[in-house]
């Protein structure tokens, strides 16, 4: 019978589940290190992760587009040039001219013939030469040559600040495609000189104002989604978690059990599969207080019970030896009957125990083994024939005690019965073999068997009694015996009878063998 004691650890064990399953305890405010500011972070830093993804990218295109217009710009410049009469630019036309376009010299190639058209003042040197014209690339070429112009964004910030610069492109790469005065051929082109630091702090500015803007829609973008998953996962989540805190403080309590909601995902899910859950151990607790509070008072009971059938075991006694006829009939069934009850009562008493102790293995004789079985329930008898089957040598690794009382019980079931049902000519027999480190025992009658209703809970205690007044305590504490030995104790139909099958391996090799 359950304990008190034993309540008091299912509630325990009831606790630490459930403490296992937080982990850590979320804080129900949902600030500090909890899911929410964990959320809202984390949505922050992969908002600005795409930013940055775009932002590099940008970066090189405003590159291009500024050091388009620059060439856009010499391209008029040099259309301007072209006007002067007899083709000699005055230095201040020039001057003028070049400050306009930001540049400090122009040259032009038309028609395979390369001219400086806006000489700079002063000898330059050029430090970097920049191809910007558009070309027919593969899929290949075109990806190398982007990360290649990404490349030559970042080396702006990277080089010195009085680096001059060469670019060579083509008027319609300008944005908007400016129409020209003459056309290009295709290795036709605008040559700039140009220094880097108007570029650098071009590209600065468009710079901080995509970072300020990244950084406005990643705030609105992460408080959207932090909004929505809270309200949507992280909210439901810790209602979850909450609940679960305060059910494990008292899992007695029923109105602790979660309400669910009406969703219909995974959050609704979990909802009513934790409602449940808590259902069944609210209802398995309050079982086993039951059970405790009923196992206490059968123990007493049965304590008295057992001294008040020893009392009438002893005067039952005396009187079969009393020569009366009458009684010498009816007293063998008399002390039968009271045998079955004060073992009745000894076995209800053992399964009530929180569990069965260990079992001390050894090498044991069967043959003895099953002799002791026999002459304890008085085998053999006139209307029943007791047979072992077992080889004189054959051992088993194993508890003698617990030993005795699974074939005990076994075959004190075989031989009720047999006498419950008059079968003549009945028999119990033991056969045993070893197969590897294998021992089967086969314990067989040749009585009515077991009725089909009973072998769906032939091990269950209470429940698999398979004849009339049976408590199916005996193949319960069998089975539990033998499965603590590591082997199994199953049935088998036998023609006519049953047949138990009791499986026991040898002990693993190792220290305490």
């Amino acid at each position: 019978m359950a304990q008190p004691e034993e309540v008091e650890q299912v509630r325990s064990s009831a606790a630490s589940r459930v403490m296992q399953v937080l982990g850590h305890r979320v804080r129900a405010s949902g600030t500090g290190y909890g899911l929410s500011a964990k959320l809202l972070a984390l949505t922050g830093l992969f908002v600005m992760l795409s930013e940055i993804l775009i932002f590099v990218p940008s970066m090189a295109n405003f590159r291009v587009n500024w050091l388009a217009d620059r060439v856009n710009a010499a391209h008029l410049a040099a259309l301007a040039s072209d006007a002067v009469p007899g083709g000699i630019i005055p230095p201040m036309i020039r001057n003028e001219l070049l400050s306009t376009a930001q540049v400090k010299g122009v040259a032009v190639k038309r028609m395979g013939q390369r001219r400086m058209v806006l000489p700079p003042e002063d000898e330059l040197s050029i430090d970097e030469t920049f191809d910007i014209r558009p070309m027919k690339l593969g899929m290949t070429d075109q990806v190398g040559r982007r990360f290649g112009l990404i490349t030559d964004a970042l080396s702006v910030f990277l080089k010195s600040e009085d680096r001059t610069i060469r670019v060579l492109g083509h008027p319609a790469t300008a944005r908007g495609g400016v129409a020209t005065a003459f056309p290009y051929a295709s290795d036709d082109f605008v040559e700039i000189i140009l220094p880097e630091a108007p570029l650098r702090s071009a590209m600065l500015r468009f710079g901080l104002n995509i970072l300020g803007l990244s950084v406005i829609i990643s705030g609105i973008t992460a408080g959207l989604v932090y909004w929505a998953l809270r309200g949507l996962l992280v909210s439901p989540m810790m209602r979850l978690s909450r609940n679960m805190m305060h059910f494990s403080a008292s899992p007695e309590d029923a109105s602790r059990i979660i309400t669910p909601s009406s969703r219909n995902d995974e959050i609704g899910i979990a909802e009513r599969e934790l409602a449940r859950m808590q259902t069944e151990l609210v209802q398995l607790l309050q079982q086993k207080n039951r059970l405790a509070e009923l196992g206490l008072a059968v123990a007493k009971i049965n304590h008295d019970l057992r001294n008040m059938l020893s009392t009438a075991q002893l005067m039952s006694d005396r009187l079969a030896a009393l020569p009366d006829p009458a009684v010498q009939r009816f007293s063998p069934k008399l002390i039968q009957s009271l045998d079955r009850a004060i073992a009745f009562c000894n076995d209800t008493l053992r399964y009530g125990q929180a569990e069965e102790p260990a079992p001390h293995r050894r090498r044991l004789a069967l043959v003895p083994m099953l002799r002791d079985v026999g002459e304890g329930l008085g085998l053999p008898r006139a209307s029943l024939a007791w047979r072992i089957d077992v080889a004189p040598d054959l051992m088993i690794d194993a508890d003698a005690e617990q030993l005795y009382r699974i074939l005990n019980n076994l075959v004190r079931n075989a031989v009720q019965a047999l006498d419950g049902q008059s079968v003549p000519d009945g028999c119990v027999t033991v056969s045993g073999a070893r197969n590897g480190s294998v021992l089967t025992l086969r314990i067989a009658d040749n009585g009515p068997g077991v009725p089909p209703k009973a072998l769906s809970n032939l091990f269950r205690a209470f429940k698999g009694n398979s004849r009339k007044g049976g408590t199916g305590l005996g193949l319960a504490i069998a089975a539990e015996l033998v499965a603590a030995h590591g082997g199994q104790l199953r049935h088998e139909a036998g023609n006519p009878g049953a047949i138990f099958v009791i499986e026991i391996p040898d002990r693993r090799a190792g220290p305490e063998s």
